[in-house]
């Protein structure tokens, strides 16, 4: 059987994705009623390759691995032979032969693709400069557990083009659901992405109207990790695009906010917006842990349980 990858959402059908979304909610679930019991990955390894910082992925996967009865292994630049110029496909071959699943988190997604051309093991895709498609596992499973079915509804991203937004696309695409994209010109999404998805998704310069009668709303740091120098630029590009109480006023009487933290208040967001009855971010970052422990067992096993 050919090995399964998760690089960006598309590497699963609608309905798989949907299965496991299911199974990241049960497996929630049946952690807080009986605690990590399911051991079903004991002695395996999940290696995690590093060259982004990161707070949640790091623990979300590590604890993940823990509830599984399996190990996970922290490879900083500093750990491998990746930081000093091993070719990724190099890698790939080696780590194939010693553990049973990968994650990177990286800048240039080429890395991931080149990886996963080498792999004989599944590699999950941590987060690229591309694309952060676990975030987006959490993102959906936080949206159905709050408001069932995404299938028809409306979501907003407010904010840059970047992997988030890239991702959010192909979720509306494999969720069914309509996405309004409100950026200032000059930070679009990439275009074949947006093309690819047709009319599930808009672009709507102005973020209060783009808001107007939306079930989600969503949004990122202006700046991300490697644009650190562009912040001062970014900041008055999006000086209008701060999401506010205002604007979730203005959507869906059961409109819902996420962002996938960390998150600048008096930037992206008003000062209080967290505090907001309608932000459900802490149910989102815990999500991780679910989403992504779902996504492993979908790879290693080939199958979603029931």
């Amino acid at each position: 059987m050919a090995v399964r990858h998760f690089l960006t959402l598309l590497d699963l059908s609608p309905q798989e994705l949907g299965h496991v979304i299911q199974r990241a909610i049960t497996l929630k679930t049946r952690l807080k009623e009986k605690g990590p019991v399911y051991t079903p990955f004991a002695n395996r390894t999940l290696a995690m390759i590093f060259e982004k910082s990161s707070t949640r992925t790091r623990v979300s996967f590590e604890t993940g691995m823990a509830h599984f009865g399996g190990h996970a292994l922290f490879l900083s630049n500093r750990d491998t032979q990746l930081g000093r110029g091993e070719p990724v496909a190099d890698t790939a071959r080696v780590l194939s032969e010693m553990v049973d699943i990968v994650m990177i988190r990286t800048f240039e997604h080429t890395k991931l693709t080149d990886f996963a051309a080498h792999s004989q093991v599944p590699l999950i895709n941590a987060l690229s400069d591309d694309y952060h498609p676990c975030q987006l596992l959490a993102d959906m499973q936080t949206w159905q557990e709050c408001r069932g079915p995404m299938a028809g509804k409306t979501a907003v991203w407010v904010g840059d083009g970047n992997n988030m937004c890239h991702s959010w696309i192909n979720a509306a695409r494999q969720f069914d659901f309509n996405l309004v994209i409100a950026c200032p010109e000059g930070y679009e999404p990439d275009a074949d992405i947006m093309q690819a998805a047709g009319d599930r998704v808009r672009i709507e310069r102005d973020p209060m109207k783009a808001a107007e009668g939306a079930h989600l709303i969503t949004t990122d740091v202006w700046a991300s990790m490697g644009q650190e120098e562009e912040q001062a630029i970014r900041e008055a590009a999006f000086k209008d695009f701060q999401v506010t109480e205002a604007m979730l006023d203005s959507a869906d009487d059961e409109v819902i906010f996420l962002h996938c933290l960390p998150a600048h208040r008096g930037e992206e967001i008003s000062d209080t917006l967290l505090e907001d009855d309608r932000a459900v971010v802490w149910q989102e970052a815990g999500n991780r842990l679910h989403a992504q422990k779902a996504m492993i067992e979908f790879l290693l096993l080939g199958e979603v349980n029931d």
